[in-house]
């Protein structure tokens, strides 16, 4: 596993689901339906779920979605969070609907009396505020006319990342000044040395559990692309608790490239890790057939767990074929037509091309009992 020294925060409990201290690095997507179309809703939510969505987020604009909530929790399995920009009276409103926790944009809802009521109502619930910080939404922040928070640059010559940092931490004092602490930051840039110099900066002034995520990325490979360099950096330095990839593609991809990328960091096993080749024309199989076969049998299969990752690889020549195979729990290394099997560094038997999908998922089986 990771030899990444995560750094150490504050436990916040959202629903079921406990961030921070040495819980988990949690996997978090955002419901891409209007909210108060509920059953579209809870289709599309199930759905993460199923891909290994841990906490979901949902836009709450009106009444309607708001009270959509309690009808949403009913139906799902994983804690639910509202998220709330300009009228503050809707997270009072999905507070009473049962939202496990509430989202507030500093950049735009800011007014001390109207946060002290938010503040006030998730206190009374036990859930927890994410103060979240977006680069495009600073402009409206006047919760507080503070001085710069030392290490950040002077008023006036402020990056984005220090404005950021400068809200957010205004924002906290308000709310811990009202002996609230149930709290999560998140600073999202879509410029991504911007995200990850707030990140980095906002470390020194609180201990509170960090969501990590770019804004706004784009489509699916630019977004991944975007996401993984930024959020990948600032886990390698232990910094994060939850995730959200946002791409502007179907929710369930979001969390298949978040789960990609807390196992190849070593923070998470979802599963099997398939190594395989890019292929050349030395490869004499089709490999991406293969492996895409591999992939789609082993998420719809359940299975136990071992206590350890479990690493398959599928070779398209003999070059660095054999060698990977046998630095695999299970792999198979191609020759021409067929491949030779290994398992657990030992050559075991010669196997056809289209048979090899099934003796990995059947040897997968007896590995893992």
């Amino acid at each position: 596993m990771s030899g990444i020294k995560r750094r150490k925060t504050r436990i916040i409990k959202i629903g079921n689901v406990r961030i921070g201290g040495n819980y988990p690095v949690a996997i978090q997507s955002m419901a891409k339906t209007k909210t108060s179309c509920v059953e579209e809703t809870i289709k599309q939510i199930r759905e993460l779920e199923s891909a290994g969505c841990e906490i979901v987020r949902v836009a709450v604009k009106d009444k309607d979605d708001a009270k959509a909530i309690s009808r949403i929790k009913s139906n799902i399995n994983i804690p639910l969070v509202g998220d709330i920009h300009f009228d503050w009276r809707m997270a009072l409103e999905a507070i009473d609907s049962g939202v496990d926790k509430i989202r507030l944009n500093p950049g735009n809802i800011y007014k001390r009396a109207q946060v002290k009521e938010v503040i006030r109502a998730a206190k009374l619930a036990g859930i927890p505020i994410r103060v979240g910080l977006n680069s495009g939404s600073l402009q409206g922040h006047k919760v507080s006319a503070q001085a710069s928070p030392k290490g950040t640059r002077s008023q006036g010559h402020k990056s984005a990342a220090d404005k950021m940092v400068k809200s957010a931490v205004d924002y906290i004092k308000v709310l811990e000044g009202y002996g609230f602490y149930n709290i999560v930051v998140s600073l999202k840039a879509s410029n991504i040395f911007d995200t990850i110099e707030a990140y980095r900066k906002m470390t020194k002034f609180c201990d509170y559990p960090m969501h990590l995520g770019v804004t706004a990325t784009g489509l699916e490979f630019p977004g991944l692309v975007k996401s993984s360099i930024a959020i990948g950096s600032l886990l390698l330095e232990g910094i994060g608790d939850t995730i959200r990839i946002s791409l502007t593609d179907k929710p369930q991809n979001e969390v298949k490239v978040a789960k990609c990328l807390l196992t190849s960091l070593g923070l998470r096993t979802f599963g099997p890790e398939i190594i395989s080749c890019p292929t050349c024309g030395r490869c004499e199989v089709a490999l991406v057939k293969i492996v895409r076969d591999l992939e789609r049998q082993l998420s719809a299969i359940s299975y136990q767990l071992s206590s350890r990752p479990i690493k398959l690889a599928v070779m398209g020549c003999v070059v660095n074929g054999p060698g990977e195979a046998k630095q695999a729990d299970l792999g198979i290394a191609f020759g021409k037509k067929e491949g030779l099997f290994f398992k657990k560094g030992k050559a075991i038997k010669k196997v056809p091309a289209d048979k090899c999908v099934g003796v990995l998922i059947e040897e997968i089986g007896k590995f893992v009992t």
